[in-house]
């Protein structure tokens, strides 16, 4: 570290929602490693109003075997007391006895707003305590202003500033898994489903959940339906019965308001549809389920990085620094004022009750907004009756993963919405050259959303050896544009499609590549869809791992995850798991880090955490193999740790698509129609023809934004031989697994985040 975190800050948590403990771990855990003392505020505010044995030190030993815990293992509480000033005068003189002169505080809105507020008035409550003659003037000197820095926990996803907060993802899971096991009955017996969600302020999760299971409509309180809504609604339902699909999904948030400000809840539906449309119809309320469980591998991947900025933000902060709250905007950590945050959450709750709500869409932010336009472009509209005449091919490319269909699903829909003619290629590149080619209906897709694998069948076959039947295939089918849905072959097939064109000229169409593969390696795009499906599933197998070490203790597991040579699911994996080490490709490693992850791991066995996780990526070495690190670390480990191996194989590809794949598809699948349709207008009527750089794109997410990138720009970022890009930005992270697994290593601070401001940024007042 940097000489300027050379100091001994002592560090204090409020703990106050669920699926937080990631976040208290690594809190812990980067606290101490940089010297600090750390304390645990059991039963949130109360707790620190309280004092005693509610404030208590934490030791690296006693945040272990969390990561897979859902709540909070600290506890939490409302808390009247802490709302007076003698509340909160009695909350200070704990602090200032302890010495603790920087809290971190996890929770919603009011929970950081109270903060806020005792971080303000700290100078006035010492010298309260002062004259009451409860602390000495030594005491208040060295106490003299309080940091304060806030991560969000709150299901909702509704606090503004932040893409997502912690708890969301792990909340749509649970929802998931209960609309994938009611809609299979449903669809048995031909039946409307309604569902209500948590929400009552906030539509994210219903929104989401919408995107994620194809639903027929959403109700949000953000954006209530238009006057007439209930003669739409049965429209739309009558029509989706006419086409075909047996089975209706209404998702309702529990805030849900019409235009009048009363309520629409699952009875009011309910009743409409089973009295307007005789349909047989179900209603199911979700409650508190959406809160438990265990916490998704995005969760505990987010609560570990906000924890280590959170700790990075006290040990920089001055008595002039605003009160921050550390939060996510695309994949990158950033740090926002927290007031600010409030003020624009505050002004999304007046837009509604005014009745501005497209200014309440936009006020939720970028992420919110996108899912809201992906929802509308795939609900409440019909087909056009005059066709556009161009025909677009979807295919998929590579091995098969979990959100392909998904992708697919909300292509077509959005070209036949566009008045396109929509193509399927079954097998890749050999369908396209053998001809097996089929227009794909609104219906053809129906249900695709949840489903994992790929529908249309994929192979792992390039064009360039059958390039001239691909040629002949695309003029007799008279294709316009092409969606390739894959992994690293779908890069280098398009590669080759545009190599191609200098000799063919029916291969000058359009063509989009849309990364789809557990291995996370496609050059262009920081996520895949099918890695977050493959990384859930590696956690949940490393817990259970795990689990089952707690009762002979002193074992160590070595596991082999999928990945190529790219090292994205083993590092991963390693932070939401809890990993020892994970070796991979990118991070060379010899003997000597063999010998020093033995020694590391010997003397682990010594404290009262007496288990060892060890990740491998397949093709991390040549020589160091699974087999060879189970042999070396059974030989170094006897008498003190026996050992156990695992190679997790094809499980990794399968499975349903997660909340985050079955959104990430969608979004993306409509993203490329799009753009295709308006390249293909801007080539004007009559014959296509397209051979600039930019009519080839991979269709990717960079930091903060979905950009289609010229296929020929990212060969000079690409590793050919190993399949992986040259520059991979979750190798940063890499360190934060190290220290969170107590290695003596130092921490590259240079790209720390910077305080940003969201309201600036938003144009609000």
């Amino acid at each position: 570290l940097d000489n300027r975190f050379r100091i001994k800050p002592k560090a204090v948590f409020s703990h106050t929602l669920s699926s937080m403990n990631a976040a208290v771990r690594a809190t812990v855990r980067v606290g101490i490693y940089t010297g600090a003392k750390v304390y645990f505020v059991h039963e949130g505010y109360q707790g620190l109003v309280d004092g005693g044995d509610n404030i208590r030190q934490a030791t690296w030993e006693s945040v272990s075997m969390m990561l897979q815990l859902g709540g909070t293992v600290i506890g939490s509480a409302r808390c009247q007391d802490f709302r007076s000033k003698e509340g909160r005068a009695k909350a200070a003189c704990n602090l200032v006895k302890l010495g603790i002169t920087n809290l971190c505080v996890i929770g919603g809105d009011g929970s950081l707003t109270g903060a806020n507020e005792f971080r303000n008035e700290w100078s006035e409550l010492l010298q309260i305590l002062l004259k009451a003659g409860k602390i000495t003037a030594e005491e208040a000197k060295r106490s003299s202003h309080l940091n304060i820095v806030g991560m969000v926990g709150s299901i909702d996803n509704d606090f503004c500033g932040t893409d997502m907060t912690i708890g969301t993802d792990s909340a749509l899971h649970r929802i998931m898994e209960v609309v994938d096991a009611i809609t299979t009955t449903a669809q048995s017996h031909q039946r409307a489903f309604i569902l209500e969600v948590m929400g009552r302020h906030c539509g994210y999760l219903a929104l989401v959940t919408a995107l994620a299971c194809g639903a027929d409509w959403v109700f949000i309180p953000e954006m209530p339906p238009d006057e007439g809504w209930q003669d739409h609604l049965c429209r739309r339902l009558t029509y989706q019965r006419k086409i075909g699909n047996r089975l209706n999904v209404i998702i309702v948030a529990e805030g849900a308001l019409d235009r009048h400000g009363k309520p629409i809840t699952c009875d009011i539906i309910k009743n409409l549809v089973t009295k307007k449309l005789s349909f047989d119809t179900r209603a199911t309320i979700l409650g508190h389920v959406q809160r438990g469980g265990t916490p998704s591998a995005f969760d505990r991947i987010l609560g570990s990085r906000m924890g280590v900025e959170a700790v990075m933000a006290l040990l920089e902060a001055t008595p002039d620094t605003p009160a921050c709250v550390v939060s996510l905007s695309g994949n990158m950590a950033v740090r926002l004022p927290l007031m600010e945050c409030v003020q624009v959450t505050k002004e999304v709750t007046k837009a509604m009750a005014e009745g501005r709500f497209e200014e309440a869409v936009k006020l939720r932010g970028k992420s919110f907004e996108n899912n809201w336009n992906t929802y509308k472009l795939l609900a409440h509209v019909t087909a056009p009756d005059v066709k556009s005449n161009i025909n677009i091919a979807i295919m998929n490319v590579g091995a098969p993963c979990a959100g392909m269909n998904a992708a697919v699903r909300s292509a077509v829909r959005i070209g036949i919405l566009q008045g396109h003619n929509m193509l399927a290629v079954h097998d890749g590149f050999d369908g396209l050259a053998n001809g097996t080619i089929e227009p794909m209906t609104w219906g053809y897709v129906g249900g695709w959303t949840g489903k994992g694998g790929s529908n249309l069948g994929t192979k792992r076959s390039l064009p360039a050896s059958m390039i001239e039947e691909i040629s002949l295939n695309i003029a007799k089918f008279n294709i316009h544009a092409l969606v390739i849905i894959g992994g690293f072959e779908a890069f280098l097939g398009g590669l080759e499609l545009v190599t191609a064109r200098e000799k063919y000229e029916e291969l000058c169409i359009p063509l989009v590549v849309i990364p789809a593969t557990v291995s996370n390696n496609v050059p262009g795009s920081d996520f895949s869809i099918g890695a977050d499906t493959a990384l859930n599933t590696i956690t949940t197998t490393c817990d259970r791992i795990k689990q089952s070490a707690a009762g002979t203790k002193r074992r160590v597991f070595i596991i082999e995850t999928m990945g190529g040579n790219c090292g994205y699911l083993a590092t991963m994996a390693g932070l939401a798991a809890g990993a020892d080490a994970a070796y991979i490709y990118e991070e060379r490693f010899g003997i000597h880090d063999l010998e020093t992850n033995v020694e590391h791991l010997l003397e682990k066995m010594k404290t009262t955490v007496k288990r060892g996780l060890i990740l491998r990526n397949e093709k991390c070495n040549a020589n160091y193999t699974t087999d060879f690190l189970f042999s070396l670390y059974s030989e170094e480990g006897k008498g003190v740790f026996d050992c156990r191996k695992n190679v997790l194989g094809h499980m990794q590809q399968g499975g349903t698509p997660t909340p985050f794949d079955r959104n990430f598809g969608t979004k993306m699948g409509a993203k490329a129609v799009l753009w295709l349709t308006d390249k293909l207008k801007e080539i004007g009527k009559g014959r296509i023809f397209a051979n600039t750089p930019d009519s080839a794109c991979v269709l990717g997410m960079k930091k903060r934004a979905t950009l289609f990138q010229p296929l020929s720009d990212l060969k000079e970022d690409t590793d050919f031989e190993h399949r992986i890009p040259k520059t991979q930005w979750w190798l940063k992270l890499r360190p934060i697994l190290k220290i969170l697994a107590k290695y003596k290593i130092s921490l590259d601070t240079s790209e720390t985040a910077t305080m940003e401001h969201v309201i600036k940024k938003r144009g609000t007042v």
